[in-house]
């Protein structure tokens, strides 16, 4: 036991003695992302405000959750992606999405696929006209380096951080998971498509040959992507705004520090670098008690328990017969169900379901009574769903979910369904799959018991790293040569050419003397003769 506990308390040893303390009431520059990204980024600012650093956070006076006024941060209202994108343009692409489902075999990723990149195009042709506003604007640009900020902590899943941080010369810290077109370790670290799956294949680790070839098409299609699609928009802002040859991507790669939303206890393993530091289910806690009405409904489910659903921040409904079926199958199930719903009730909708417009995720999910989980699987969701143990039925609908979904079904602790045509007698066999088969609530309990086992909160974690980037002005040493080398000096195909070269001219210089000797000899012979 003591050996156990030892190397734990001197990690724990560790922060404690390193913890940078010169750093408090540190200038801090945020520009995060809406929707549920900007859930996990409110928990780091909160903690980061508890210890006395002054927060100033840049965003859309529109945003969908951001609080224009906070007593946690300091609000700079500039043009955003939400002043032209409403929360309604996901549900169009849900049911697009859901089209591309319908299609055979891996042909729907890349639909999929495709979807994101039109939406790419659009998203990024925006957020290139919000930063050549501001970055145009010298009163703007004055006022913010006049600040004198510390450091920016960014959500790069839209690059304004990033190209403001570096305008200003701010070590960048990024709070971050996905970026440009696909998960960001793509970007910063080796990724070898033989074991690595690209974001959206829907691959896990131990990829076929086809699967593998699968996977080196997605890639091709994200390098153009980055180069046709998401690169163009910016080129006129960064000529005009940073050295000659400076691109979006060598801009990312700069970032001090990444804290990246993930966990191996529920990614596959594969190679990282020094400066990722993995806080995935850092905004998991302990469940609070409910309010003294859902406590009710809860315990009115007796032995039974319940079965929460929820479908996110960003996309509000599903198609009326999808619901329906949904509905009519949870009324055939002897738990209570507490359900995240939003519009007129289903018809189908049985006396034992309640429907609310938002519910207290985290301590529902903790509750002793929950059985189960019914979640698009966005990151938020899984990693509270892990945090408490709770089995989960996937309804997977847009972007990363398919492929967090698929790792929860891997790790043996999720069941999945499909949106496109889901039934009810389908949905209903998949939710008593869940509920009556105790393999995936042992296996999801043993994810939670691996995730919590960790000397030092994935929190404790994110902040020390930010306060580290603030006190050393940046972590230059932890970041890799790789970047500053040429994409042929990366591959080493220099070298290569060069030993090729040699074995070549070695293999020309062999033939050449053997051709020399023989013509040699066969003159004397002839001379003898």
């Amino acid at each position: 036991m003591m050996q156990r506990l030892f190397p734990v308390f001197m990690t724990t040893l560790f922060f404690m003695m390193h913890k940078p303390d010169a750093c408090n009431g540190s200038k801090i520059l945020v520009v995060p992302l809406d929707g549920s990204h900007w859930i996990n980024m409110e928990v780091i600012l909160r903690e980061l405000h508890s210890r006395g650093h002054n927060i100033t956070v840049l965003h859309s006076a529109n945003s969908w959750y951001i609080p224009g006024n906070s007593s946690i941060y300091t609000s700079v209202h500039v043009h955003m992606l939400e002043d032209e994108v409403d929360k309604n343009f996901y549900n169009e692409m849900l049911l697009n999405v859901m089209e591309c489902r319908k299609l055979p075999g891996f042909m729907h990723s890349f639909c999929q696929q495709h979807l994101i990149t039109s939406m790419f195009s659009v998203g990024h042709n925006i957020i290139a006209r919000a930063l050549a506003t501001m970055m145009d604007d010298p009163v703007f640009m004055k006022r913010l380096q006049d600040a004198k900020f510390e450091v920016m902590l960014t959500d790069p899943g839209i690059p304004i951080g990033v190209l403001l941080g570096a305008f200003l010369q701010l070590p960048m810290v990024f709070n971050v998971r996905w970026l440009n077109t696909g998960e960001c370790h793509s970007t910063i670290a080796p990724s070898p498509l033989s074991y690595v799956p690209v974001s959206g294949t829907e691959l896990h680790d131990k990829m076929t040959f086809l699967e593998r070839l699968r996977n080196s098409l997605h890639y091709l299609h994200s390098v153009v992507e980055q180069y046709f699609i998401i690169n163009p928009p910016y080129s006129d802002l960064l000529r005009r705004h940073f050295p000659a040859g400076t691109d979006l991507l060598s801009l990312q790669r700069n970032a001090a520090i990444w804290l990246v939303r993930s966990d191996f206890v529920f990614e596959f393993p594969r190679p990282t670098m020094p400066n990722v530091v993995y806080i995935g289910g850092f905004q998991c806690k302990p469940a609070l008690p409910l309010s003294t009405e859902l406590e009710a409904f809860v315990q009115s489910s007796g032995e039974h328990g319940v079965v929460i659903m929820s479908l996110g921040t960003l996309v509000s409904a599903l198609p009326h017969e999808v619901m329906n079926a949904i509905a009519a199958a949870f009324a055939m199930l002897p738990q209570k169900v507490v359900w995240r719903f939003e519009g007129p009730p289903p018809p189908t909708l049985g006396s034992n379901t309640l429907l609310v417009k938002w519910l207290p995720q985290n301590d529902l999910l903790g509750h002793p009574k929950t059985r189960a989980f019914v979640t698009h699987g966005g990151t938020n969701s899984v990693y509270e769903a892990i945090y408490h143990g709770v089995p989960v039925l996937g309804l997977p609908l847009l972007f990363d979910q398919f492929d967090n979904l698929l790792r929860l079904k891997v790790r043996g602790a999720a069941c999945l369904v499909e949106a496109k045509s889901l039934t009810k007698q389908e949905f209903l066999e998949a939710m008593k799959e869940i509920l009556e088969t105790p393999f995936y609530r042992n296996n999801m309990q043993h994810l939670s018991k691996l995730h919590r086992d960790q000397p030092i909160s994935p929190m404790d974690a994110a902040i020390f790293w930010i306060e580290y980037v603030i006190q050393n002005k940046g972590a230059a040493h932890l970041c890799s040569a790789a970047f500053s080398l040429p994409w042929y000096s990366y591959h080493s195909l220099d070298v290569a050419v060069f030993v090729l070269a040699l074995i070549g001219t070695s293999v020309c210089i062999i033939v050449s003397m053997c051709w020399c000797l023989c013509c040699q000899k066969y003159n004397r012979k002839i001379k003898s003769e």
